[in-house]
This record gives structure tokens, C-alpha cells and sequence, in this order.
């Protein structure tokens, strides 16, 4: 499913975040705007585990549940946004079909400066390396712009595809907790900013229109 990107510069100039553009081998990811939801929600996998946590309507079925969790968790991460705890979505395109998005998180950035990640991908783009290029991207902005020390991700132990691009890109693991909803083991892993500049990854990365937005992180213009 193919999706356009508008850049409104108007918007850009209101948001700066969405004026941040990153670039791998195969993949240009932006800030997700409103007009993705629609693209967004029609690509939505449906083996996706959503937020538990997440409202779900009685009157709903299934499928238009997921498209409320995800139009809600956008909307709920543009508009709580502030410097000591954000979320940024990006979607991700390749050859400019949408397939997949990536979050960067920063729970209490302000004090922590640590970063959280999370993803997905559309069933035909997996198994093709791209988890790793979106993951690597986010990275290259937090530890080269943002200044962040530290960035941790995790994922049920099952799950060898997510920990597969963790491990590749450097985390250690640290230890292990069980959800309570589920009852699952969740692995916790962690990724210190020397170990990412000594990776040499963030030269596959090309980073564009952060210095307007760094005020919406607590930041001076020189990222820190």
C-alpha cells in the first residue's frame, strides 16, 4: 500500500518535529502526521500486539479497535508531548511504499536522557534487514543530536526477530521481567552511547532538519 508524505512547511514551522527527515540504505522515515492514520491503518499487521493498557470501544469490532489505539497513541503522543517525557513516531517508507513504523521514546529524558524504542513492519517487508535500518536510524538522532548516554528496548523472549536487531546493533542484555497481562517473559536489553559510536553505524544514517526542534527536547541548539 503506497502513502504520500505532504510536507507542509506551514506545519513544519507550527511542529518543528515534523520536520525531521532520516534516511538509511532503503528506507526515508518522517514524523507520522494525521494524514498517514488512513494509510497507516490499512497496513496495520494483524498479528501486532497494540498497548493492553489501550482504551477499546464496546461497540467496535476487532479491527476498528486497532485503528483507535493507533490513531489515539499518535494523537496522544503529539499533543502530551514535553521535554521530560516524549514520543516521536516515524513512518517508514521504502521505494515510497509505507512499510512499517518506529517509535523513539524518552521517558524521563530530562533527568535519564535515556532512550526506548519500538516497532513494526508490514508483513512482505520483513526478513529484509529493514527493522534494522529504522532501528539504527532513531539511534543516529539520539546519540548524535539529542545526546542521549543510554538507549534500552525489549521484547518476549520468543520474539527472535526484535532482539535479533537489538543484539545486531550492539544491546546487551540485562535482565528479565514477566508481564502481568500475559504472563510472558519479557528480556530487557541496553545499548550505551560509546558503544554505538564505536559501531561506526551512524554513518549509514543521514539525519536532516533537528536543530529547529531541539527546543521540544530541552535542548540548545548544539543538541545538548
Amino acid at each position: 500500500m503506497s502513502g504520500t508524505h505532504v510536507d507542509d512547511h506551514g506545519t513544519t514551522r507550527v511542529w518543528p518535529l515534523h520536520g525531521i527527515r532520516l534516511r538509511t540504505t532503503d528506507l526515508d522515515l518522517r514524523v507520522m502526521t494525521e494524514g498517514d492514520l488512513s494509510v497507516l491503518a490499512r497496513v496495520l499487521p494483524a498479528d501486532l500486539e497494540l498497548n493492553p493498557h489501550a482504551t477499546r470501544y464496546a461497540g467496535l469490532d476487532d479491527p476498528a479497535n486497532r485503528r483507535a489505539v493507533l490513531a489515539q497513541g499518535y494523537w496522544r503522543a503529539l499533543g502530551m508531548w514535553s521535554p521530560d517525557d516524549w514520543a516521536l513516531p516515524f513512518v517508514a517508507r521504502s521505494a515510497g511504499e509505507c512499510v512499517g513504523v518506529q517509535w523513539l521514546e524518552g521517558p524521563d529524558w530530562t533527568s535519564e536522557r535515556i532512550v526506548d524504542s519500538s516497532s513494526w513492519l508490514v508483513a512482505t517487508a520483513r526478513g529484509r534487514g529493514l527493522g534494522k535500518q529504522m532501528r539504527a536510524a532513531v539511534l543516529a538522532l539520539a546519540f548524535g543530536h539529542l545526546g542521549a548516554v543510554a538507549a534500552v528496548s525489549s521484547a518476549v523472549v520468543g520474539n527472535g526477530g526484535s532482539l535479533g536487531v537489538s543484539r545486531a546493533l550492539g544491546y546487551r542484555d540485562t535482565h528479565r521481567t514477566v508481564l502481568e497481562h500475559s504472563g510472558e517473559t519479557l528480556q530487557h536489553v541496553r545499548l550505551e552511547a560509546p558503544a554505538w559510536s564505536a559501531s561506526g553505524l551512524a554513518h549509514d544514517v543521514v539525519v536532516d532538519g533537528v536543530p529547529p526542534a531541539l527546543p521540544l527536547f530541552g535542548l540548545g541548539q548544539g543538541g545538548r
